[in-house]
Parts: structure tokens; C-alpha cells; sequence
């Protein structure tokens, strides 16, 4: 086994974006060390495999930095450097699991990894999963505005009809899945997101309910009473018209990923434009998450 160590230096407001990706995606051990400047972030990812050569650990390093790249400039800060070497081998892979342990991501809903035993207490519902190689292990302030959205449009999830656009590990759907709706669907460009999905809702037994594809939105057919997309600004404004289709005549689109002020006054813009009402819009730190009403 080899082990290679990706460093990462970047503005602080990127540490949990980069992280995230660094975990959820590439399944990397990480740990952080502070930069000479109180606003930089130094980062260090320890991603492990059978076997490193040059041309395999130069394409993940291309990948991270493309990442890392598309990221600065969602927050308009500096590209960060990204460097990457073969280290000793050590079982990074499994230490970043120390840390993810059972969390309350709203009252009343808990995420629980798959290798850490939960009993739920006081009518929670828990919602176990393993990211695998999937995006996204609930820590992002957009998917807690996701959640405290779907739940708030409760008419619409209720023996409804839902679309996660974008569904990486499954938890946006699986919610909805528990809070009442009877038929989910869960689409992913990436392969290993499906895979990862399809896993986390037989492991949460919620097959009768929700299914997961790669199928891309502008094939999807149906409408939905409820379609939420986690994604970032320039994908949802390029989904535009596709999300609009799925979206049944009186029904909600809850969109996030973005960064609050300029980039949510756009999504409005161009939503209203296709014949949305903007019902509600939330914030925590940088992050906005919107819920439109079709006409």
C-alpha cells in the first residue's frame, strides 16, 4: 500500500468546502495546520491505494486543484497551491472516521456512520450511511439549510413526490423519504455517488420509497411536488430550464450552494424569470439556500 500526501495551502473561508470534496470524494484522512497569516489555512490530505505512479497521482492532483480552483472562485479569494507526494504508509484511509461520529443535523434528525452503533432516543430519526467515495457527510451548512427547508415545506414532502438533483450521498432524499414522501428519486452524474446512494438507502431500508440514478436531469420524466438541488450557482443557472420542467405547477424548488447576496440574487433573477415565486430564503454564515413556488 502507498500513501500519498496531498498539501493544500488556501484562505481560511475554504477549509470546509476543501475538506469536504477531500473527504467525501477522494475518502482522505485530513488534518490542518495554521499558515504564517491568520487568514491562510494549511491542509493535508493522506489518500491511500494499492499502488502511486507519477501519472496516476499527478491526475488527482490535477483533480483536487481543479476543485480547489472552481471553489476560489465561488468565493473570489486567491487559487490555493496544491502539491502532492508519496509518503510512508500509514492507514490514513480509516483515521478520518475517528472523527465522524453520530450528530444531530436538525433537532430531531440524526446523521450516524454505518460503523458507529446509534440507538436513537426520544422518536429521532436516524438516517446511517457511509459516504464511500460520495460527496457529502451532512458537516455542510448548505445541506443543513436543505434539511431545515424540506422539512419547513412539510405539505409538499407529506405523501409527496420528490427530486434530489445531485443526491451524492443520499441524505437530502432519504430525509424526505423519513418525513413522509412516498416516492423519491435521487439523480448523480458520478458514478460513485449512485453507488454510494443506492447503499446508504438499503441500509436505511427505504428502498420502497426512494431510488437513486444516473440518469441526467433533462432525461428525467414526471414532475415533482417537491425538487431541491445542492449544487453551486453556474450548474443550477445552466439546470435552469431542466429543474423548471420537474418541477410540477404549484409545486416547490428549494436550491443551495451558494454564496449569499450576489450569487442568490441571481438565482432569483433567473428563476423568477422562468415563472417562480421566491417564497423563503435562509442563511448561515456565507451560505444561502432559496425555496421557489412554481406558478
Amino acid at each position: 500500500m502507498q500513501v500519498t500526501k496531498v498539501t493544500i495551502k488556501a484562505e481560511a473561508i475554504l477549509t470546509e468546502s476543501i475538506s469536504d470534496f477531500l473527504i467525501g470524494v477522494l475518502n482522505a484522512a485530513v488534518e490542518y495546520s495554521v499558515d504564517d497569516e491568520p487568514t491562510s489555512q494549511a491542509i493535508h490530505a493522506f489518500i491511500i491505494a494499492d499502488s502511486w505512479n507519477d501519472d496516476e497521482r499527478k491526475a488527482m492532483e490535477a483533480a483536487v486543484k481543479q476543485f480547489t480552483d472552481e471553489m476560489a472562485a465561488v468565493f473570489r479569494v486567491d487559487k490555493p497551491s496544491v502539491e502532492s507526494e508519496i509518503v510512508a504508509d500509514q492507514d490514513w484511509s480509516k483515521n478520518w472516521k475517528e472523527y465522524f461520529k453520530p450528530f444531530e443535523i436538525l433537532e430531531g434528525l440524526v446523521i450516524a456512520p454505518s460503523w458507529e452503533p446509534y440507538r436513537p432516543q426520544n422518536n429521532e430519526a436516524v438516517i446511517v450511511m457511509d459516504p464511500g467515495m460520495a460527496f457529502g457527510t451532512g458537516h455542510h451548512a448548505t445541506t443543513r439549510l436543505c434539511l431545515q427547508l424540506i422539512r419547513s415545506e412539510n405539505d409538499f414532502v407529506q405523501d409527496g413526490t420528490v427530486l434530489d438533483v445531485g443526491t451524492g450521498t443520499g441524505i437530502l432524499g432519504m430525509a424526505a423519504a423519513l418525513w413522509g414522501a412516498t416516492d423519491v428519486l435521487g439523480i448523480d452524474n458520478d458514478g460513485e455517488a449512485v453507488a454510494a446512494g443506492e447503499r446508504n438507502v438499503r441500509r436505511n431500508r427505504l428502498q420502497q420509497k426512494m431510488s437513486v440514478s444516473q440518469a441526467p436531469l433533462a432525461e428525467v420524466a414526471g414532475r415533482y411536488s417537491l425538487v431541491v438541488a445542492n449544487i453551486v450557482h453556474d450548474v443550477l443557472i445552466k439546470l435552469a430550464r431542466d429543474l423548471e420542467k420537474v418541477t410540477r405547477p404549484g409545486g416547490v424548488l428549494i436550491l443551495s450552494g451558494l454564496i449569499y447576496g450576489d450569487q442568490t440574487r441571481s438565482i432569483c433573477d433567473c428563476f423568477q424569470g422562468l415563472g417562480f415565486r421566491l417564497l423563503q430564503e435562509k442563511q448561515e454564515g456565507e451560505w444561502g439556500a432559496l425555496v421557489f413556488r412554481k406558478r
